[in-house]
């Protein structure tokens, strides 16, 4: 069984828990959400700034109008009929536009990196669960102030118990015996009962010198969670007995 505690890493004002002890949860469920209003109207801005295109489209007017003022000074100026300063005045006015239409486009670049920047701040305000479990407890409630680094930090507990963790303790002698991948028959305890299929997961490599014994861990499909995690349980491997 792996458990977590729901946390937040941000402080703020816990505004709802979407879910309550015993309920069953899926990944990427949203479980608990912060009052998140200021920064949902920051990243609201920010997206309207990335999405803005005025100063792009005034920009792009005065390119057009700038360069045909230039090119009639250009061929007046060629035709005697203007001065160069007049000429050149065009021209400068011309790159000028040209330069005011660059500074619209890095702006609004620079627009979509802040929204993308606020909405995570905001996403950082709605903690979801990182697997498939069951809500063990909750700790806080909707009006609490989460802290992160505080003693208000949990919001609930979280048990995933699909697949199941079993830990096993095996002699040294069947160190060898027992590789991962490796199935096992898994008999729990009663009152609960009942035999089901494991698999190795890991094979731990130290073993302790006083017992001599060393661990092994196994992983146990509980789709419906109808097995619940904590139970003592005996393990049968296929392994024959010590060569002669």
């Amino acid at each position: 069984m792996q458990a977590i505690d729901v946390s937040s890493p941000v402080v703020g004002l816990l505004e709802r828990v979407h879910v309550r002890r015993g309920d069953r949860v899926s990944k990427g469920q949203i479980v608990a959400t912060l009052e998140s209003r200021a920064e949902q109207a920051a990243a609201e801005l920010a997206r309207f700034k990335s999405r803005a295109t005025g100063p792009t489209l005034s920009a792009e007017g005065k390119i057009e109008f700038s360069q045909r003022k230039f090119q009639r000074r250009a061929q007046m100026t060629t035709e005697k009929l203007m001065s160069a300063q007049d000429r050149d005045d065009a021209e400068a006015e011309f790159k000028l536009a040209e330069a005011e239409l660059q500074i619209a486009k890095e702006n609004r670049q620079i627009a979509a990196i802040e929204h993308q920047q606020q909405t995570s701040l905001l996403n950082l305000r709605t903690q979801r669960s990182p697997f498939d479990g069951v809500v063990v407890d909750q700790l806080l409630y909707p009006g609490d102030v989460v802290e992160p680094t505080g003693s208000k930090k949990t919001i609930l507990k979280l048990a995933q118990l699909d697949p199941l963790r079993v830990h096993v303790i095996l002699p040294m002698a069947a160190f060898r015996k027992i590789t991962q991948g490796m199935s096992a028959k898994v008999t729990l305890e009663s009152p609960v009962g009942g035999t089901y299929s494991a698999k190795v997961k890991t094979v731990d490599k130290l073993i302790d010198a006083a017992s001599g014994t060393f661990a092994v861990f196994l992983e146990m499909r509980n789709p419906d969670l109808t097995v619940p995690a904590g139970v003592k349980c005996k393990a049968e491997f296929p392994i024959g007995p010590e060569p002669k």
